[in-house]
């Protein structure tokens, strides 16, 4: 499911199926992207931050254009403790790839894989280079 900002609609809350993981988009080349993923984290639960946030920064490829400063990006994985992922959407093998893990991710946000949980899977990513 896809949101554009959150607080979510409260229409929706009883036909809502559960939120395993929250993924943060952010494209490198707009700062009002930055702006609505800071302004959407007040409206988290703070038990998402253990393992079950990170935040995908896309637009990687395009470093001349960025609009949003890398610091702020490794501070918003520092400060709620999420993994901070780079890829470049514009090129397909990065992009399944990228999909790839982020499905590992859910999965394991999601508990369908045994002897791994968010928590412990979210320190390991945050403790790794980021890619």
């Amino acid at each position: 499911h896809l949101a554009t900002s959150l607080p979510l609609p409260p229409e929706t809350d009883r036909v809502r199926p559960r939120i395993d993981m929250i993924v943060f988009m952010i494209d490198i080349k707009s700062k009002y992207s930055l702006k609505n993923v800071e302004a959407s984290l007040a409206h988290v639960d703070v038990n998402f931050f253990l393992g079950k946030v990170c935040f995908l920064v896309t637009g990687v490829g395009r470093v001349n254009y960025c609009s949003v400063e890398m610091n702020a990006i490794w501070n918003l994985g520092e400060v709620y403790c999420s993994p901070v992922l780079f890829c470049e959407l514009e090129l397909e093998g990065t992009r399944v790839a990228t999909a790839q893990r982020l499905l590992r991710m859910l999965e394991i946000c999601a508990g369908h894989v045994p002897g791994v949980s968010a928590l412990a899977f979210g320190s390991l990513m945050r403790n790794s280079a980021y890619v």
